[in-house]
């Protein structure tokens, strides 16, 4: 079995819902920032990954449908490079390196970029 690890990291500033600097920022653009700042800083060539692998407690509105498949196109990573949305309400980024972790030990790929996105300001509850 190959052996997995974890080469890079970044994470965004966080803030308060409803309130702050990033109150008005998409959730979207906000991941394909951060993608594109672990590409920028790990020096890896985007065409070497095989998938965006993020996990979203609520995948809907703006951090919606896909959403990792369009931070990835957001963050200029090939149009080939997959994207898939895990949703296990608070375990779904830990999902999501699960996911990239079983593919790498079983030979399904090499590289993978597993991340998590939520903005709670952006997404309506209970009102």
């Amino acid at each position: 079995m190959t052996r997995t690890v974890i080469a890079g990291y970044v994470r965004t500033p966080f803030h308060f819902a409803r309130k702050g600097a990033l109150a008005g920022m998409r959730p979207d653009d906000l991941a394909a920032i951060t993608l594109r700042g672990l590409l920028d800083r790990s020096g890896l060539d985007p065409r070497l990954i095989e998938d965006v692998i993020m996990g979203c407690a609520y995948p809907e509105g703006e951090q919606g449908d896909n959403v990792a498949r369009i931070a990835s196109l957001l963050a200029g990573l090939p149009i080939e490079t997959g994207g898939m949305t895990v949703n296990r309400f608070c375990g779904s980024s830990m999902s999501a390196i699960h996911i990239a972790h079983g593919q790498i030990a079983t030979g399904a790929g090499e590289a993978f970029i597993c991340a998590g996105v939520e903005s709670m300001t952006r997404v309506p509850q209970g009102v």
